[in-house]
C-alpha cells in the first residue's frame, strides 16, 4: 500500500526539479546562512554601492546585479535551498534562497530589507509518494514611505493575500525546514533530523514545520510521534490542510476508521472555504471535459475570493466550451480588469524590471 504524505516546502515550481548539488559538510549555524562572503561583497561594492545615487537607484542596480549575466546571473532551481555563500558559488536559488540573498545584499548596500511570507499560494507537485505543497516567500525593501517587493516568481504566484513581513528568525527557520524536507527526499531521515529539530527550535509556532516533522517521524517509523506532531500543527493552525491530510492518511492506513472520519470531515470543511482548492477542482473538471461542472467550481472559487484574474480566465474558458460566448466575454472582461489593477505603493522587482 502506498501511503501519501503532505509536506510543505518553500520552493516554487509546477514541475519536478532537477536536483541541485549543494556542498555542505555540516549543518550551517544560523549566523552563517545570510553571511556575505568577501568576494561577493567586493563585487557588490563595485557594481551597486560605489555608483552612489538615490536608494531607489541603488535598489534598481541591485536587482540588475542579481539577475543579469554581467552580474550574478542567478538562475531559478526549485530545490536549491542554500546559504547566501552557496548560492553565490552555484548561481542557483529557489524562492527562499533568493529572499535570503536579496535581504543580505540589500542590507549590505545600506537598504532596509526584510523577508516576507505569502499565505495561501496555490501550487504543489507529487514525487515518490509525497505531495509537496509549496509556500512562498519574497524580499521586502522599505525606502521612506514606499515599499518594494523583490520576487523571483512574481508572475507565477497565485496568492490570496499580499505578503507579510516576517522576522529573520522565521526566515532562518524556514531555511532549516526546507533543507530537512529536501534531505528527507534525497538522502535519509537521519540526515534531515537535525535540520528539522533546529527549525522547530527557532520557530516553534510555525504549524507547517510541525506537520513536516510528523512526515519525518513517519519516515523514521515512529507513528506515535508522527501523530503527535500532526496534532501539534493543528493546535497551532486548526485548518492546516497538510496536517489534516496527513492525519487522515495515517489513520486510514492503520484501519482507524473512527478517527479518520473525524479529521476527514475537518479537512473537507477547510477545503470548502479554500478558493484555491475549488480552482483546482475546476481545472480537473476542464481536463475531464465536464465544463458545466467547471463553471460551478470556478464560480465557487470566485465567491470565496473574487480578486484573482485566473479564476475568471478559467470561467471564461469553460463558458466558451459550452458555447456561451456572452458569459465568456463577461468573465474575460473581469479577468482583464483585475490583471490591469494597480498595486498602490507596492512595487514588484523581478528579473526584467522594477515596477510599480
Amino acid at each position: 500500500m502506498v501511503t501519501w504524505v503532505f509536506a510543505a516546502v518553500l520552493a516554487f515550481s509546477t514541475a519536478t526539479p532537477t536536483p541541485v548539488a549543494v556542498a555542505e559538510a555540516e549543518m550551517p549555524r544560523p549566523e552563517q546562512i545570510m553571511e556575505v562572503p568577501p568576494e561577493l561583497h567586493a563585487q557588490l561594492q563595485q557594481e551597486v554601492i560605489g555608483a552612489g545615487g538615490s536608494r531607489r537607484a541603488r535598489l534598481e542596480r541591485l536587482v540588475d546585479f542579481m539577475f543579469q549575466k554581467s552580474g550574478l546571473g542567478m538562475q531559478y532551481a526549485a530545490d536549491a535551498t542554500s546559504t547566501v555563500e552557496q548560492a553565490y558559488r552555484t548561481r542557483k536559488a529557489n524562492c527562499l534562497t533568493f529572499t535570503l540573498l536579496t535581504v543580505a545584499l540589500a542590507r549590505a548596500s545600506g537598504l532596509l530589507a526584510y523577508g516576507q511570507e505569502v499565505d495561501g499560494v496555490l501550487t504543489w507537485r507529487e514525487e515518490d509518494s509525497t505531495v509537496y505543497r509549496t509556500n512562498h516567500v519574497n524580499a521586502g525593501i522599505a525606502i521612506g514611505k514606499m515599499r518594494f517587493t523583490v520576487d523571483v516568481a512574481r508572475d507565477s504566484v497565485i496568492a490570496r493575500h499580499p505578503p507579510k513581513s516576517i522576522p529573520d528568525r522565521r526566515l532562518l527557520a524556514l531555511y532549516y525546514n526546507n533543507r530537512a524536507v529536501e534531505l528527507m527526499a534525497s538522502a535519509s531521515p537521519a540526515a534531515a533530523a537535525p535540520y528539522m529539530a533546529t527549525s522547530l527550535q527557532m520557530d516553534p509556532g510555525y504549524a507547517n514545520s510541525w506537520s513536516n516533522a510528523g512526515v519525518l517521524q513517519l519516515r523514521q517509523g515512529d507513528l506515535r510521534a508522527a501523530e503527535r506532531d500532526y496534532l501539534k500543527a493543528l493546535a497551532l493552525d486548526p485548518i492546516n490542510t497538510g496536517a489534516l491530510f496527513n492525519l487522515v492518511t495515517l489513520y486510514q492506513s492503520h484501519g482507524d476508521k473512527a478517527r479518520s472520519a473525524i479529521f476527514e470531515r475537518r479537512l473537507e470543511k477547510a477545503r470548502e472555504k479554500e478558493p484555491y482548492y475549488q480552482f483546482v477542482l475546476a481545472q480537473g473538471d476542464e481536463k475531464q471535459g465536464d465544463y458545466a461542472r467547471a463553471v460551478k467550481d470556478y464560480k465557487r472559487a470566485i465567491r470565496l475570493y473574487d480578486g484573482e484574474p485566473r479564476f475568471y480566465l478559467g470561467l471564461a474558458r469553460a463558458y466558451q466550451q459550452l458555447g456561451d460566448e456572452r458569459r465568456a466575454r463577461h468573465a474575460l472582461g473581469h479577468a482583464k480588469t483585475l490583471s490591469q489593477g494597480g498595486v498602490g505603493d507596492q512595487h514588484q522587482a523581478g528579473p526584467d524590471s522594477l515596477r510599480q
